[in-house]
């Protein structure tokens, strides 16, 4: 499972990196696995401000569709737009081309957000 040293996570499996507050947020390797190939990705929240564990959208996959939780608040401006026409970018490259928004972080708020160690526990049991 690939999992990147310089990111941060979630126990629903997504990840964000945070740069000048600015937060990159997509699904981890170890959800695209789960999900199978993903047909198409739905946010719903577009320059809305989303509250940390809000549902800011839904990926759907060819076996079942899957909320997206905000991971820390923030509004949201940006959804990758080579999604639209490629969205199993998500399953071919999670951690970069594969990414799924970005948002304003209203507050560097970073409890609650996992460490690559402690999300390799959650996954691994």
């Amino acid at each position: 499972m690939n999992l990147p040293e310089n990111l941060q996570y979630t126990k629903e499996h997504t990840w964000v990196s945070i740069k000048d507050g600015i937060a990159t947020i997509g699904i981890t390797d170890f959800a695209q696995s789960e999900l199978g190939d993903i047909v198409y990705v739905d946010i719903e929240q577009m320059d809305e401000t989303i509250a940390a564990d809000e549902t800011f959208g839904s990926v759907e996959a060819v076996k079942t569709v899957s909320d997206l939780f905000m991971p820390i608040e923030g509004e949201i401006f940006e959804f990758n737009e080579a999604l639209e026409d490629d969205p199993e970018l998500i399953n071919t490259d999670p951690y970069g081309k594969g990414w799924i928004i970005k948002a304003k972080v209203s507050e560097a708020s970073v409890e609650g957000l996992l460490s690559v160690e402690k999300y390799k526990e959650l996954v691994n049991g």
